[in-house]
């Protein structure tokens, strides 16, 4: 199995072979499936294990007094949730499966580990946390800055570059589970909005969404319309100076 963390670090740097064969080894020791909607990690609990997503899509989110939900990150194979949380006390956020999800369970003993035997692994993962925070600016400047149909377009295609990244998109078109109330969730919308919203995308020949599928007719269109840059995504393989040749 080529997992889709390995992937995805591949976009940003070089890893050795043993360096592969290590993290591949780690990656399969121990494997969990959940089922859809169901909590991952509770906010509150102690973290003590990472979770690296193989297959499905997961969900960071936190919940108010009331019941409100925002979701705070889509989760995509090749995610780790969340490698610095060993650091905390207790998770101040909740990770659930949206889909069904199957993902390597690796211990603090396991990552520390890892980190002492492999230091440009460590370089790596700390590069990806990075991005990680990145994207988390860039949907603060979602919700607080663009309109509603800026945000769903600046989402759609994240998603689909994100998809891309590790395998998981071909031809425009990729797996969907997150359903119209998670995207409003996440967009800081209503789902009634998110509907309209979906619908203009359709008309106007940007997407199409069937049976938790979608596809993105229009990449460079719907770019335009959000005013996206993949600056933030860090893809311009910088991270190349952690390559094999150099430790």
């Amino acid at each position: 199995m080529t997992y889709p963390l390995i992937r995805k670090i591949g976009s940003y740097t070089t890893l050795s072979e043993d360096e592969k064969r290590r993290l591949h080894d780690a990656l399969g020791d121990s494997i969990r499936i959940f089922e859809p909607r169901r909590d991952m990690l509770r906010e509150g609990e102690k973290p003590d294990r990472i979770f690296v997503l193989i297959d499905g899509w997961a969900m960071r989110y936190k919940t108010l007094p009331d019941g409100r939900r925002q979701i705070t990150s889509f989760l995509l194979p090749g995610d780790l949730c969340d490698s610095h949380m060993f650091v905390l006390a207790q998770m101040d956020h909740s990770i659930a499966a949206l889909s069904h999800v199957t993902a390597s369970e690796l211990s603090r003993d396991m990552v520390l580990d890892l980190m002492e035997r492999t230091p440009r692994l460590t370089q790596c993962l700390w590069w990806d946390t990075l991005v990680a925070t990145s994207i988390q600016r860039e949907w603060i400047v979602n919700i607080g800055r663009r309109d509603s149909a800026e945000r769903m377009a600046h989402l759609l295609v994240e998603l689909l570059v994100r998809m891309r990244i590790v395998g998981r998109a071909s031809d425009g078109h990729f797996d969907m589970p997150a359903t119209q109330g998670d995207l409003a969730d996440a967009l800081g919308i209503t789902p009634v909005h998110t509907n309209r919203i979906l619908q203009t995308l359709r008309t106007a020949n940007l997407i199409q969404l069937d049976r938790k599928t979608l596809t993105i007719l229009d990449e460079e269109g719907l770019k335009k319309l959000a005013g996206f840059n993949t600056s933030y995504l860090h893809l311009d393989r910088e991270g190349q100076h952690l390559s094999a040749n150099e430790t």
